[in-house]
């Protein structure tokens, strides 16, 4: 199974993200938006970010998830390329950590700057062998 793919989308990136676990979903979303940002493989997970969130579902919880991440590239220069979390669905808590480093135009390649997730598309979906997430990120 692949983690990601993306989709066209007219003027922005539409990702759909796969896991075995809503865990490994969300990992997937998140590694495909530093995907449209710069290569993730040569992305060291040298440094990390603790992340606690609160949602009021579980698309509301990815939103932030996704939002939470790009306020750290945005605020510190950080992408990521691993990510460890855990989803409690009775609280739509997520607690985690994002693994990575400082940008380097030396090292990452610079592709497309993501300005902001989106609520356009999103969706969560259990199918029999994994979860599928869709969503659409604004550049």
């Amino acid at each position: 199974m692949r983690s990601f793919e993306f989709f066209e989308h007219t003027a922005d990136v539409g990702i759909r993200a796969y896991g075995k676990s809503l865990e490994e979903a969300f990992s997937n979303a998140a590694l495909g938006v530093f995907e449209v940002i710069t290569d993730t493989s040569k992305v060291k997970p040298i440094e990390y970010r603790e992340i606690y969130l609160n949602g009021y579902d579980l698309e509301n919880l990815l939103y932030k998830w996704i939002e939470e991440l790009l306020y750290y590239y945005d605020s510190e220069l950080m992408v990521f390329s691993k990510f460890d979390l855990m989803i409690d669905q009775d609280s739509m808590t997520l607690e985690g950590k994002a693994w990575g480093e400082k940008f380097n135009g030396k090292i990452h390649e610079r592709r497309t700057v993501v300005k902001a997730m989106t609520y356009h598309q999103l969706s969560i979906e259990k199918t029999e062998n994994c979860y599928v997430i869709t969503f659409v990120v604004d550049i």
